[in-house]
Protein backbone atom coordinates (compact mmCIF):
# COMPACT_ATOMS: atom_id res chain seq x y z
CA UNK A 1 0.00 0.00 0.00
CA UNK A 2 1.37 3.40 -0.93
CA UNK A 3 0.81 6.38 1.29
CA UNK A 4 1.37 9.85 -0.15
CA UNK A 5 1.98 12.30 2.65
CA UNK A 6 1.07 15.97 2.38
CA UNK A 7 3.65 17.96 4.39
CA UNK A 8 2.42 19.96 7.33
CA UNK A 9 2.61 23.74 7.09
CA UNK A 10 6.01 24.58 8.50
CA UNK A 11 8.59 22.38 10.19
CA UNK A 12 8.43 21.69 13.89
CA UNK A 13 11.42 22.25 16.14
CA UNK A 14 11.79 22.44 19.90
CA UNK A 15 12.09 26.22 19.70
CA UNK A 16 9.17 26.91 17.37
CA UNK A 17 6.54 29.21 18.80
CA UNK A 18 2.93 28.23 18.06
CA UNK A 19 1.39 29.80 14.97
CA UNK A 20 -0.86 32.75 15.75
CA UNK A 21 -2.97 35.34 13.94
CA UNK A 22 -3.83 37.61 16.88
CA UNK A 23 -1.30 38.80 19.42
CA UNK A 24 -2.21 39.24 23.09
CA UNK A 25 -3.36 42.81 22.48
CA UNK A 26 -5.75 41.70 19.75
CA UNK A 27 -3.67 42.94 16.85
CA UNK A 28 -3.69 40.89 13.66
CA UNK A 29 -0.27 39.45 12.90
CA UNK A 30 1.03 37.99 9.68
CA UNK A 31 1.40 34.25 9.39
CA UNK A 32 2.02 32.90 5.88
CA UNK A 33 1.01 29.41 6.96
CA UNK A 34 -2.36 30.06 8.59
CA UNK A 35 -3.21 33.50 7.24
CA UNK A 36 -4.75 32.34 3.96
CA UNK A 37 -7.09 30.03 5.88
CA UNK A 38 -8.62 32.94 7.82
CA UNK A 39 -8.53 35.85 5.37
CA UNK A 40 -12.22 35.49 4.47
CA UNK A 41 -13.50 35.78 8.05
CA UNK A 42 -15.71 38.87 8.19
CA UNK A 43 -17.02 40.82 11.17
CA UNK A 44 -20.09 38.61 11.51
CA UNK A 45 -17.93 35.49 11.70
CA UNK A 46 -15.64 37.05 14.30
CA UNK A 47 -18.60 38.15 16.40
CA UNK A 48 -19.99 34.62 16.25
CA UNK A 49 -16.69 33.24 17.51
CA UNK A 50 -16.70 35.73 20.38
CA UNK A 51 -20.34 35.02 21.25
CA UNK A 52 -19.71 31.28 21.38
CA UNK A 53 -16.65 31.71 23.59
CA UNK A 54 -18.51 34.03 25.98
CA UNK A 55 -21.44 31.62 26.23
CA UNK A 56 -19.05 28.74 26.87
CA UNK A 57 -17.41 30.65 29.72
CA UNK A 58 -20.78 31.47 31.29
CA UNK A 59 -21.94 27.86 30.98
CA UNK A 60 -18.69 26.72 32.58
CA UNK A 61 -19.16 29.08 35.53
CA UNK A 62 -22.74 27.85 35.97
CA UNK A 63 -21.58 24.24 35.95
CA UNK A 64 -19.08 24.94 38.72
CA UNK A 65 -21.74 26.75 40.76
CA UNK A 66 -24.26 23.92 40.33
CA UNK A 67 -21.70 21.38 41.49
CA UNK A 68 -20.78 23.44 44.52
CA UNK A 69 -24.47 23.70 45.38
CA UNK A 70 -24.96 19.93 45.24
CA UNK A 71 -26.91 19.83 41.98
CA UNK A 72 -24.14 18.03 40.05
CA UNK A 73 -21.80 15.29 41.18
CA UNK A 74 -18.78 16.69 39.34
CA UNK A 75 -17.78 19.31 36.77
CA UNK A 76 -14.68 19.63 34.58
CA UNK A 77 -13.96 23.37 34.19
CA UNK A 78 -12.83 24.66 30.79
CA UNK A 79 -12.06 28.32 31.53
CA UNK A 80 -9.17 29.49 29.35
CA UNK A 81 -9.68 26.83 26.68
CA UNK A 82 -12.60 28.47 24.87
CA UNK A 83 -10.63 29.53 21.78
CA UNK A 84 -9.35 26.02 21.11
CA UNK A 85 -12.81 24.50 21.38
CA UNK A 86 -14.88 27.14 19.60
CA UNK A 87 -12.30 27.92 16.93
CA UNK A 88 -11.92 24.31 15.83
CA UNK A 89 -15.57 23.24 16.10
CA UNK A 90 -16.77 26.30 14.17
CA UNK A 91 -14.52 25.23 11.31
CA UNK A 92 -16.33 21.88 11.06
CA UNK A 93 -19.38 21.09 8.99
CA UNK A 94 -22.53 20.20 10.94
CA UNK A 95 -22.26 16.58 9.78
CA UNK A 96 -18.63 16.15 10.87
CA UNK A 97 -18.72 13.87 13.92
CA UNK A 98 -16.96 15.03 17.08
CA UNK A 99 -15.50 12.65 19.66
CA UNK A 100 -14.68 14.63 22.77
CA UNK A 101 -13.32 14.22 26.25
CA UNK A 102 -15.27 15.41 29.28
CA UNK A 103 -14.09 19.03 28.94
CA UNK A 104 -15.13 20.10 25.42
CA UNK A 105 -18.36 21.87 26.29
CA UNK A 106 -17.64 24.20 23.35
CA UNK A 107 -18.73 21.38 21.04
CA UNK A 108 -22.19 21.43 22.62
CA UNK A 109 -22.32 25.24 22.41
CA UNK A 110 -21.63 25.28 18.67
CA UNK A 111 -24.01 22.39 17.99
CA UNK A 112 -26.86 24.19 19.85
CA UNK A 113 -27.38 21.52 22.48
CA UNK A 114 -30.36 21.86 24.80
CA UNK A 115 -29.68 22.93 28.41
CA UNK A 116 -30.22 19.37 29.66
CA UNK A 117 -27.22 18.20 27.63
CA UNK A 118 -24.83 20.04 29.92
CA UNK A 119 -26.02 18.72 33.26
CA UNK A 120 -27.79 15.34 33.21
CA UNK A 121 -24.66 13.24 32.72
CA UNK A 122 -22.86 15.15 35.48
CA UNK A 123 -25.83 14.37 37.75
CA UNK A 124 -25.48 10.69 36.90
CA UNK A 125 -29.01 10.57 35.50
CA UNK A 126 -28.37 9.19 32.00
CA UNK A 127 -25.28 7.91 30.17
CA UNK A 128 -25.79 10.38 27.33
CA UNK A 129 -27.70 13.57 27.96
CA UNK A 130 -28.32 14.21 24.24
CA UNK A 131 -28.87 12.34 20.98
CA UNK A 132 -25.37 11.86 19.51
CA UNK A 133 -26.72 11.43 15.99
CA UNK A 134 -28.72 14.64 16.19
CA UNK A 135 -25.77 16.78 17.30
CA UNK A 136 -23.07 14.68 15.61
CA UNK A 137 -21.24 14.67 18.94
CA UNK A 138 -20.41 11.41 20.72
CA UNK A 139 -21.24 11.10 24.43
CA UNK A 140 -18.50 12.68 26.53
CA UNK A 141 -15.68 10.25 27.23
CA UNK A 142 -14.28 9.77 30.72
CA UNK A 143 -11.70 7.09 29.83
CA UNK A 144 -8.60 9.09 28.92
CA UNK A 145 -7.86 8.93 25.19
CA UNK A 146 -10.42 6.25 24.32
CA UNK A 147 -12.32 8.65 22.05
CA UNK A 148 -9.35 8.80 19.68
CA UNK A 149 -9.94 5.17 18.74
CA UNK A 150 -13.67 5.76 18.38
CA UNK A 151 -13.03 8.67 16.02
CA UNK A 152 -10.70 6.63 13.81
CA UNK A 153 -13.18 3.77 13.65
CA UNK A 154 -15.94 6.16 12.66
CA UNK A 155 -13.67 7.76 10.05
CA UNK A 156 -12.90 4.35 8.53
CA UNK A 157 -16.65 3.79 8.34
CA UNK A 158 -17.01 7.07 6.44
CA UNK A 159 -14.44 5.79 3.95
CA UNK A 160 -16.33 2.57 3.38
CA UNK A 161 -19.63 4.43 2.97
CA UNK A 162 -18.08 6.76 0.40
CA UNK A 163 -18.91 9.90 2.43
CA UNK A 164 -16.97 13.15 2.74
CA UNK A 165 -17.56 13.84 6.44
CA UNK A 166 -14.64 14.04 8.85
CA UNK A 167 -14.32 12.60 12.34
CA UNK A 168 -12.58 14.73 14.96
CA UNK A 169 -10.92 13.44 18.14
CA UNK A 170 -10.37 15.88 21.02
CA UNK A 171 -8.06 14.95 23.87
CA UNK A 172 -5.73 16.62 26.35
CA UNK A 173 -1.97 16.57 26.69
CA UNK A 174 -2.22 13.85 29.32
CA UNK A 175 -3.96 11.53 26.86
CA UNK A 176 -0.92 11.55 24.59
CA UNK A 177 0.76 9.29 27.14
CA UNK A 178 -2.02 6.71 26.74
CA UNK A 179 -1.65 3.74 24.44
CA UNK A 180 -5.09 4.35 22.92
CA UNK A 181 -3.91 7.58 21.29
CA UNK A 182 -0.83 5.95 19.79
CA UNK A 183 -2.92 3.07 18.46
CA UNK A 184 -5.40 5.52 16.97
CA UNK A 185 -2.59 7.36 15.20
CA UNK A 186 -1.27 4.07 13.79
CA UNK A 187 -4.66 3.05 12.37
CA UNK A 188 -5.40 6.54 11.04
CA UNK A 189 -2.08 6.73 9.20
CA UNK A 190 -2.23 3.16 7.91
CA UNK A 191 -5.68 3.59 6.38
CA UNK A 192 -5.57 7.31 5.47
CA UNK A 193 -8.65 7.77 7.62
CA UNK A 194 -10.47 11.12 7.31
CA UNK A 195 -9.87 12.12 10.91
CA UNK A 196 -8.41 15.16 12.64
CA UNK A 197 -6.72 14.85 16.03
CA UNK A 198 -6.94 17.94 18.25
CA UNK A 199 -4.63 17.84 21.26
CA UNK A 200 -5.54 20.51 23.80
CA UNK A 201 -2.28 21.12 25.61
CA UNK A 202 -3.50 22.91 28.75
CA UNK A 203 -0.13 22.35 30.45
CA UNK A 204 -1.38 20.04 33.20
CA UNK A 205 -2.55 16.42 33.23
CA UNK A 206 -4.27 16.81 36.59
CA UNK A 207 -1.16 17.59 38.70
CA UNK A 208 1.45 16.42 36.18
CA UNK A 209 3.08 19.21 34.12
CA UNK A 210 3.39 18.62 30.39
CA UNK A 211 7.17 19.00 30.58
CA UNK A 212 7.36 15.75 32.52
CA UNK A 213 5.28 13.90 29.95
CA UNK A 214 7.23 15.13 26.95
CA UNK A 215 10.59 16.87 26.52
CA UNK A 216 9.54 17.98 23.02
CA UNK A 217 6.43 19.74 21.65
CA UNK A 218 3.49 17.36 21.49
CA UNK A 219 2.87 18.40 17.90
CA UNK A 220 6.01 16.45 17.04
CA UNK A 221 4.47 13.12 17.95
CA UNK A 222 2.00 12.70 15.09
CA UNK A 223 4.64 13.06 12.33
CA UNK A 224 6.35 10.02 13.80
CA UNK A 225 3.29 8.07 12.69
CA UNK A 226 3.27 9.72 9.25
CA UNK A 227 0.64 12.32 10.13
CA UNK A 228 1.31 16.02 9.50
CA UNK A 229 0.89 18.31 12.46
CA UNK A 230 0.60 22.00 13.27
CA UNK A 231 1.24 23.73 16.60
CA UNK A 232 -1.04 26.71 17.22
CA UNK A 233 -1.68 29.29 19.92
CA UNK A 234 -4.68 27.73 21.63
CA UNK A 235 -5.75 31.10 23.06
CA UNK A 236 -6.03 32.60 19.57
CA UNK A 237 -9.42 31.64 18.18
CA UNK A 238 -8.50 32.78 14.67
CA UNK A 239 -5.39 30.61 14.59
CA UNK A 240 -7.35 27.62 15.91
CA UNK A 241 -10.05 28.16 13.31
CA UNK A 242 -7.57 28.52 10.46
CA UNK A 243 -5.50 25.49 11.45
CA UNK A 244 -8.64 23.38 11.72
CA UNK A 245 -9.74 24.48 8.26
CA UNK A 246 -6.42 23.27 6.88
CA UNK A 247 -6.71 19.94 8.69
CA UNK A 248 -10.32 19.38 7.63
CA UNK A 249 -9.54 20.23 4.03
CA UNK A 250 -6.76 17.67 3.98
CA UNK A 251 -8.90 14.95 5.55
CA UNK A 252 -11.99 15.70 3.45
CA UNK A 253 -10.10 15.75 0.16
CA UNK A 254 -8.58 12.31 0.66
CA UNK A 255 -5.21 13.45 1.96
CA UNK A 256 -5.53 11.46 5.15
CA UNK A 257 -5.41 12.40 8.83
CA UNK A 258 -3.98 15.57 10.34
CA UNK A 259 -3.09 16.64 13.87
CA UNK A 260 -3.16 19.91 15.80
CA UNK A 261 -1.57 20.84 19.10
CA UNK A 262 -3.34 23.84 20.65
CA UNK A 263 -1.14 25.40 23.33
CA UNK A 264 -3.44 26.83 25.99
CA UNK A 265 -3.99 26.72 29.75
CA UNK A 266 -6.52 25.33 32.20
CA UNK A 267 -7.28 28.30 34.44
CA UNK A 268 -9.32 26.33 36.95
CA UNK A 269 -8.96 22.93 38.60
CA UNK A 270 -8.84 19.66 36.67
CA UNK A 271 -12.30 18.95 38.07
CA UNK A 272 -14.23 20.35 40.99
CA UNK A 273 -12.68 17.64 43.16
CA UNK A 274 -9.17 19.01 42.50
CA UNK A 275 -7.18 21.71 44.30
CA UNK A 276 -4.67 23.19 41.80
CA UNK A 277 -3.09 25.43 44.44
CA UNK A 278 -1.30 22.34 45.73
CA UNK A 279 0.76 21.93 42.55
CA UNK A 280 0.61 25.20 40.54
CA UNK A 281 2.34 28.50 41.10
CA UNK A 282 0.07 31.54 41.30
CA UNK A 283 2.40 33.60 39.11
CA UNK A 284 2.08 31.03 36.34
CA UNK A 285 -1.70 31.29 36.45
CA UNK A 286 -1.56 35.08 36.28
CA UNK A 287 0.80 35.00 33.31
CA UNK A 288 -1.72 32.91 31.42
CA UNK A 289 -4.61 35.06 32.60
CA UNK A 290 -3.02 37.94 30.66
CA UNK A 291 -3.37 35.80 27.50
CA UNK A 292 -7.13 35.40 27.93
CA UNK A 293 -8.74 34.34 24.62
CA UNK A 294 -11.93 36.38 25.09
CA UNK A 295 -10.06 39.56 25.94
CA UNK A 296 -7.84 39.10 22.91
CA UNK A 297 -10.73 38.86 20.45
CA UNK A 298 -12.69 41.62 22.20
CA UNK A 299 -9.74 43.99 21.74
CA UNK A 300 -9.56 43.06 18.08
CA UNK A 301 -13.29 43.69 17.58
CA UNK A 302 -13.24 46.98 19.49
CA UNK A 303 -10.35 48.23 17.35
CA UNK A 304 -12.52 47.80 14.27
CA UNK A 305 -15.64 49.23 15.88
CA UNK A 306 -17.39 45.85 15.91
CA UNK A 307 -17.80 45.57 19.68
CA UNK A 308 -20.14 47.96 21.48
CA UNK A 309 -22.49 47.96 24.46
CA UNK A 310 -25.34 46.60 22.37
CA UNK A 311 -23.33 43.59 21.24
CA UNK A 312 -22.04 42.99 24.76
CA UNK A 313 -25.60 43.00 26.12
CA UNK A 314 -26.76 40.63 23.39
CA UNK A 315 -23.99 38.17 24.21
CA UNK A 316 -24.60 38.40 27.96
CA UNK A 317 -28.31 37.79 27.43
CA UNK A 318 -27.71 34.66 25.37
CA UNK A 319 -25.21 33.34 27.93
CA UNK A 320 -27.48 34.00 30.89
CA UNK A 321 -30.45 32.36 29.15
CA UNK A 322 -28.55 29.14 28.55
CA UNK A 323 -27.17 29.15 32.10
CA UNK A 324 -30.69 29.60 33.47
CA UNK A 325 -31.86 26.70 31.32
CA UNK A 326 -29.10 24.52 32.73
CA UNK A 327 -30.08 25.39 36.29
CA UNK A 328 -33.73 24.66 35.60
CA UNK A 329 -32.87 21.32 33.95
CA UNK A 330 -30.74 20.28 36.92
CA UNK A 331 -33.39 21.34 39.43
CA UNK A 332 -36.24 19.44 37.81
CA UNK A 333 -34.23 16.27 37.15
CA UNK A 334 -35.54 13.24 39.05
CA UNK A 335 -33.04 10.59 40.04
CA UNK A 336 -34.02 7.02 39.22
CA UNK A 337 -33.88 4.23 41.83
CA UNK A 338 -30.43 2.61 42.10
CA UNK A 339 -31.48 -0.66 40.43
CA UNK A 340 -32.43 1.23 37.27
CA UNK A 341 -28.73 1.30 36.40
CA UNK A 342 -29.27 -2.18 34.94
CA UNK A 343 -32.12 -1.09 32.66
CA UNK A 344 -31.41 -0.97 28.92
CA UNK A 345 -27.94 -2.47 29.23
CA UNK A 346 -29.12 -5.17 26.82
CA UNK A 347 -31.98 -5.03 24.33
CA UNK A 348 -33.31 -8.38 25.62
CA UNK A 349 -33.31 -9.88 29.14
CA UNK A 350 -30.00 -11.53 30.00
CA UNK A 351 -29.33 -14.03 32.77
CA UNK A 352 -25.99 -12.44 33.65
CA UNK A 353 -27.43 -8.97 34.06
CA UNK A 354 -30.31 -10.33 36.14
CA UNK A 355 -27.84 -12.04 38.47
CA UNK A 356 -25.95 -8.78 38.87
CA UNK A 357 -29.20 -6.93 39.54
CA UNK A 358 -30.07 -9.41 42.29
CA UNK A 359 -26.61 -9.13 43.82
CA UNK A 360 -26.81 -5.33 43.85
CA UNK A 361 -30.31 -5.45 45.35
CA UNK A 362 -28.98 -7.63 48.16
CA UNK A 363 -26.16 -5.15 48.72
CA UNK A 364 -28.65 -2.26 48.96
CA UNK A 365 -30.81 -4.26 51.39
CA UNK A 366 -27.80 -4.44 53.69
CA UNK A 367 -27.99 -0.68 54.19
CA UNK A 368 -31.67 -0.99 55.01
CA UNK A 369 -30.81 -3.52 57.73
CA UNK A 370 -28.31 -1.08 59.25
CA UNK A 371 -30.93 1.67 59.38
CA UNK A 372 -33.47 -0.46 61.24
Amino acid sequence: MTNTLIPAPGLLTDTDEPHRLLDEDGRRVSDPVLGPWADDLDTAALRTLYRDMAVARRVDAEGVALQRQGQLGLWAPAQGQEATQIGTVRACRPDDFLFTSYRELGALIVRDAAPEAYVLSWRGEVPSAFDPFELHVAPLQIIIGAQSLHAVGYAMGIQRDGGDEVAVAYYGDGATSQGDVSEALVFAASFDAPVVFVCTNNQWAISEPVGVQSRHPLAGRAPGFGIPSVRVDGNDVLACHAAMRWALDRARSGGGPASLEAVTYRMGPHTTSDDPTRYRDRDEVERWRARDPLTRLERHLRASGAFDDGFAAEVAGAADALAAGMRAAASRAESKPPLAVFDHVYAEPHSGIEAQRAEFAEYLDGFAEEQR
